[in-house]
């Protein structure tokens, strides 16, 4: 065949493969991807007026039990001993039930509202009113790995993107000098799955979280080698970046090489921006205090805490600080001896909890910040190996603060023992949903093109929890 000319088969193939090429570089336009100098977390326009711009996750991890803090249950202590019965079907994830065990704690009524809290939480609770309590959460397993993924990514099945992924590809960033998704984990370990908690799955790698330690450099190798200067630095910068926009044109499909060339130049700018935005010095004494640095046991997490601060006001629009790490006693996973195990956890984070409330509010970011309190699911009403708690992903509670909340509100409410929820029952893609709404986007509408079809947070569940809404 002579050259230029094509038989029908190679000549279709061509024109499918141009065709094809457009739309690709269609859709990775739309989605700020493909453009030189575009940033893949470039602010974007949300699908309503938001009533947030920033989200802080704070996760307690393992499972804190709903019936020792915020679900009081009088029965289990008239039944003290006793089988559960009258609820269905019972499944434990490690066995040796035991009978129905009352809290070691007391409950006493808080604010306006008469909140009930226990004596896990007392700084927390002097905040009752600004807070929208989920008495009757439930979710899919009661293992850790899947109900994690479930809680951070929507679905229990690895690959998916997090919740903070979603939010930064949906609403970008208000500082392109800092990632818009930071994570902060626990001195004592990650929790189970690692990195796919907070990871961007099958979107470009821009999205997915960036983990910040809470002491030194933030991000490990962050500072460049003192023998480069920053005027080399960022010369050896421009270089690569121009190889790379060559190559990006000739393969416009390639999104992981976009997002490689927007994590060069935010690792540039982050070398003196990261570290400034966690630099705890330019903070008063008082404010210190107010999160407990300085102090035993509340200083690692109060730090972590005040950085939050620190990154929300800077424009981070999604900071996950986990509260407990690494396997059973480490973490709120209280399989046994419940009571050193949660008054361990909840002393490390109650004050700074209640002080980072009281910081945003005096700064004027409570009203522009949504705070999530919760775990991956919730604890048994029933004994495990005597002084210990089993898995519950049957009921459980979680809390909402800050930017259109309804504050001082209780939501749904578990059966008689604390162990399923009965009435008014909300899922985790109902959470979901009621976050990006908080955010002004719709569920629905925020869509991902993948695997042929367009892929949701909430996949094709959810309903906003219009109760807690102001």
């Amino acid at each position: 065949m002579k050259p230029g000319i094509y038989s029908r088969r190679e000549l279709l193939g061509k024109l499918g493969g141009g065709i094809a090429s457009i739309a690709l570089a269609d859709i990775l336009h739309r989605q700020g991807l493909l453009a030189a100098g575009m940033s893949p977390l470039q602010r974007k326009e949300p699908h309503f007026p938001p009533k947030v711009k920033s989200v802080i996750s704070i996760f307690c991890y393992g499972g804190l039990s709903q019936v020792d803090t915020f679900d009081p249950k009088p029965e289990l202590l008239r039944r003290q001993g006793e089988a559960m019965t009258g609820v269905g079907e019972v499944s434990v994830s490690q066995g040796h039930p035991g009978g129905l065990m009352p809290s070691p704690w007391t409950f006493k009524k808080y604010g306006e509202c008469g909140m009930d809290v226990s004596s896990l939480f007392p700084h927390v609770a002097e905040h009752v009113d600004d807070l929208a309590l989920i008495r009757s959460m439930y979710c899919i397993s009661n293992d850790h790995g899947p109900a994690l993924y479930q809680m951070n990514t929507g679905t229990i099945l690895a690959g998916h993107p997090s919740m903070g992924s979603w939010i930064t590809y949906g609403l970008g960033t208000e500082n392109e000098n800092l990632p818009g998704f930071i994570v902060f984990t626990d001195y004592r370990g990650g929790p189970i799955n690692g990195a796919p908690n907070w990871g961007s799955g099958y979107m470009p790698a821009a999205y997915q979280g960036t983990p910040f330690r809470s002491s030194g450099d933030p991000i490990v190798d962050l500072k460049p080698s003192k023998a480069r200067t920053p005027e080399q630095q960022r010369k050896w910068l421009d270089l690569l970046g121009e190889l790379n926009q060559r190559h990006l044109e000739k393969n416009p499909a390639d999104s992981e090489l976009s997002a490689r060339i927007y994590s060069y130049e935010l690792a540039f700018k982050m070398q003196v921006h990261a570290t400034e935005a966690i630099d705890l010095s330019k903070e008063s004494e008082a404010t210190r205090r107010l999160y407990g640095i300085g102090e035993s046991p509340t200083d690692y997490f109060g730090r972590q805490a005040l950085m939050t601060r620190r990154l929300i006001e800077r424009g981070v629009r999604f900071v996950q600080i986990y509260s407990g790490g690494g396997n059973f006693e480490p973490s709120w996973d209280a399989h046994f001896d419940l009571k050193t195990n949660h008054e361990t956890h909840a002393s490390e984070i109650d004050r700074p909890i209640a002080g980072l409330i009281k910081d945003l509010k005096s700064r004027g970011l409570f009203d522009s910040t949504l705070i999530i309190f919760h775990s991956e699911f919730g604890r048994m009403p029933i004994s495990q190996r005597m002084d210990g708690r089993d898995h519950n992903p049957a009921g459980f509670s979680l809390w909402l603060a800050g930017g259109g909340v309804k504050g001082g509100t209780i939501v749904g409410a578990t059966d008689q023992y604390g162990y399923r929820a009965v009435e008014n029952r909300k899922s985790v893609y109902d959470l979901h949903a009621t976050i990006l709404h908080l955010l002004g986007l719709d569920h629905e509408k925020l869509t991902y093109p993948f695997n042929g079809r367009d892929m949701r947070l909430t996949d094709v569940h959810g309903n906003v929890i219009r109760e807690i809404l102001a």
